[in-house]
């Protein structure tokens, strides 16, 4: 954890071994999300798609999405 000072212009600057630790470069998006009193700076994927692929497989048992999909008609 490091210690950050939000500047005049409100602007702060990441700490060297966070970018380091994130390979974060010049012009890389971040996400910013607000979690009632904390703030969570996240590395925004550059494909949304491929950050969540293979996450219901593991939750959801086979068939179960079909079916869910099917009880909505």
């Amino acid at each position: 954890m490091a210690d950050v000072t939000v500047s005049t212009k409100n602007q702060i600057v990441i700490p060297r071994d966070a970018r380091e630790a994130l390979q974060i470069k010049p012009g890389d998006k971040l996400a910013v999300v607000v979690r009632g009193e904390r703030v969570v700076i996240l590395q925004k994927p550059k494909s949304p798609h491929a950050a969540i692929r293979g996450l219901a497989r593991k939750k959801y048992p086979r068939g179960y999405l079909k079916e869910e999909r099917q009880s909505w008609d």
